[in-house]
């Protein structure tokens, strides 16, 4: 895969990483449809640090007040009821299932899971569910309304987008607009909640990568230049995503997974393309 490819996969992750329609679906069926090949599972977590670092950036400040507020509670147990030390433990416990399932189904993810009929289901399912969600949520609660027990429901929901094709966002979001968060909330701690799981993976691919363990059929120039676009793009996604959930639906995103799922299915159908 050359320097253009990297970037133009850069531009997808960067698109896709944020909105609920599945980054690692776009990342696997979009260079199949150019004839690119599969970049890999670890090409794609490693392109992921660089939206993460656009979350951390754009989220700076809350994240600042989380860990500090949550470290002063670990000494201070009057004030372990605040909104910030609760916000703290619950991104602890919502992470806590996908690393479980991302490291005891390593070798699954790296090989079964990256399947075009799977990526094509998924895109289908999922976006009949994120539309269920959107549609029957009362879209009343804030994130500060959170409770332990929704941490709990929205991680799991998160360990459900280690299958390409299923979104993370996607998965979350619908989690919260099904314990009644308005589209804004959900989608905010949805991208609060990305960043322990997807820093750690995306790091512990990259120390695979640099230590001989993993291969990258990519020169490391191109994860990295991927990786800086893919910071840029997201850092913008982020900002139009928050202000848009402010006044829509997410209509526009359901039925482009439902499109795009249905196109993906029919492609692989014919034998157009594959991985």
């Amino acid at each position: 895969m050359d320097l253009f490819q990297s970037i133009i996969l850069g531009i997808i992750q960067g698109l896709t990483e944020f909105l609920p329609i599945s980054s690692s679906g776009h990342l696997l069926f979009i260079p199949a449809i150019l004839g690119w090949g599969d970049p890999g599972a670890a090409f794609t977590a490693v392109i992921q640090l660089g939206t993460e670092a656009a979350v951390l950036i754009y989220f700076r400040h809350d994240l600042w007040n989380i860990a500090r507020d949550w470290l002063i509670s670990l000494r201070r147990p009057e004030i372990r009821g605040e909104l910030n030390p609760r916000m703290g433990w619950y991104l602890i416990i919502a992470t806590i299932p996908i690393s479980i399932l991302g490291l005891a189904f390593q070798d699954q993810i790296e090989t079964a899971a990256r399947n075009l009929w799977l990526v094509g289901s998924m895109l289908i399912i999922f976006g009949l569910v994120l539309g269920r969600a959107d549609a029957i949520g009362s879209h009343r609660r804030e994130v500060g309304e959170l409770s332990f027990r929704d941490g709990v429901i929205i991680g799991l929901a998160q360990s459900l987008a280690l299958i390409p094709g299923v979104s993370r966002s996607g998965a979350t979001i619908s989690a919260g607009l099904f314990l009644g968060l308005t589209r804004e909330a959900a989608a905010r701690f949805a991208f609060l909640l990305a960043i322990p799981a997807v820093v750690l993976s995306g790091f512990y691919e990259l120390y695979k990568l640099l230590n001989g363990k993993e291969h990258v059929a990519e020169p490391m120039l191109n994860v990295a230049v991927a990786t800086v676009i893919a910071f840029v793009v997201g850092y913008a996604v982020i900002a139009w995503f928050l202000k848009y959930l402010t006044s829509h639906s997410m209509a526009a995103f359901v039925w482009y997974r439902l499109i795009v799922g249905a196109g993906v299915l029919i492609l692989t159908a014919a034998g157009l393309i594959s991985v």
